[in-house]
């Protein structure tokens, strides 16, 4: 599969003005804390839709949080089939893997156009050392995406076609709620057919019939690059799924 990486240095957004910490599900930061993020960040990156953010086998001199947009993370079997591992959203934190492990084991792409908060990996320890609530703030992300990945495993494992696709749609809904990316008037998330059929390991064919299933019952209505939730109740039931337990959550 060819990948293409496009991107660009855009303005800095300045930490004490950041639109992410005004949502309610952020947790708030202490001053010192603020002043050392401030300073921890080294600027912006902008990517298109499309762009290949960091690739597999590759090593990057940063980490990233997602400021606005969505990517995805992913891997690519030799033969050429992806295999869709999560998604990040505003306030996740991507890249941790390659500052930690030295090369990035997953590709990250994005879903929509995004802007990055960029960290410069060499720095990271002096996070842990000088603020360990950031630094435990770091492991909680990490913990959060282990959970996220077991949940997707039984889902892959256990669930059936049709509960596997109303979990999804369900879990990328209530997410993107969480950060105000859905509203009463947008309520649409920003995927393909192909990204949900290389998220549940499902043939593209597999994944039409059992979309239009979710479709015919009145739960989502596709469109031509999103899926319009129409009762999130509706495919929580179907996936026998209670949905994401809302906290307050840590951002870098």
């Amino acid at each position: 599969m060819q990948t293409r990486k496009v991107g660009r240095t855009v303005n800095r957004t300045v930490c004490e003005r950041c639109p992410l910490r005004t949502k309610e599900v952020f947790r708030s930061f202490k001053k010192p804390e603020l002043e050392y993020v401030s300073d921890f960040k080294k600027g912006e990156f902008s990517a298109d839709r499309g762009a290949t953010i960091l690739l597999e086998g590759g090593q990057s001199a940063h980490l990233y949080t997602v400021l606005s947009g969505w990517v995805f993370r992913y891997k690519i079997l030799d033969d050429g089939r992806r295999q869709i591992l999560n998604y990040a959203l505003p306030g996740d934190l991507i890249g941790l893997q390659g500052s930690l492990l030295d090369k990035m084991h997953h590709s990250i792409e994005a879903l929509t156009s995004v802007n990055l908060c960029v960290f410069e990996r060499d720095n990271l320890m002096s996070l842990f050392r000088g603020h360990p609530g950031l630094g435990f703030d770091v492991t909680w992300l990490a913990a959060r995406e282990e959970r996220i990945l077991d949940e997707h495993l039984i889902s892959i494992g256990r669930r059936t076609a049709l509960e596997r696709a109303a979990y999804l749609l369900a879990h990328l809904y209530l997410r993107a709620k969480a950060v105000d990316l859905i509203s009463d008037k947008q309520n649409e998330i920003p995927i393909t057919q192909q990204h949900v059929a290389d998220t549940l390991g499902l043939s593209i064919v597999h994944t039409n019939k059992t979309l239009r299933k979710l479709a015919q019952r009145g739960l989502i209505h596709w469109k031509e690059r999103g899926c319009e939730i129409k009762d999130i109740n509706g495919l929580l039931k179907i996936a026998s799924w209670d949905g994401i337990i809302t906290a307050k959550r840590p951002i870098i």
